[in-house]
């Protein structure tokens, strides 16, 4: 007898979460939504203020400094090979 006391409480207990998910659903969603929302427009509006104020014409600036290489290194040299028939 207690084990079917046992497991009509589990399945009391699951359908009981089950029903309180459904009904909750709307509340769950509507909140993940709007803190998706405030995190879009968060990185939004830090994009726009790190984009650069509008250049002037004929204004010249390099945002990246390319590395300078030291020597070539070398490989080993090329062989041709050549098909036999």
């Amino acid at each position: 007898m207690a084990f079917i006391k046992t497991i009509l409480i589990i399945l009391l207990i699951y359908f009981g979460l089950k029903f309180l998910l459904k009904l909750a659903s709307p509340y769950i969603m509507r909140y993940i939504q709007k803190k998706a929302g405030q995190k879009f427009e968060d990185m939004f509006s830090h994009m726009q203020g790190a984009q650069p104020q509008q250049k002037k014409e004929g204004e010249i600036t390099i945002d990246k400094i390319p590395k300078q290489k030291s020597g070539s290194k070398p490989v080993g040299e090329y062989v041709d090979f050549e098909e036999i028939d």
